[in-house]
């Protein structure tokens, strides 16, 4: 689960947890209107979306 408080942004924008979204997996993917974008979760600690 979450530990700790999340960061605080100026956005009004919502925030999600990545961990929220990945729920233990490494890659996922996200259905954009007709595409299709994956969403990976990389050994270095960063998030890369492709398409």
């Amino acid at each position: 689960m979450l530990s700790g408080p999340l960061p605080t942004f100026a956005s009004t924008a919502p925030v999600v947890d990545s961990r929220q979204l990945l729920r233990g997996a490494r890659e996922i993917e996200i259905v954009h209107g007709d595409k299709v974008y994956r969403l990976r979760h990389t050994r270095n600690d960063k998030l890369i979306l492709v398409k």
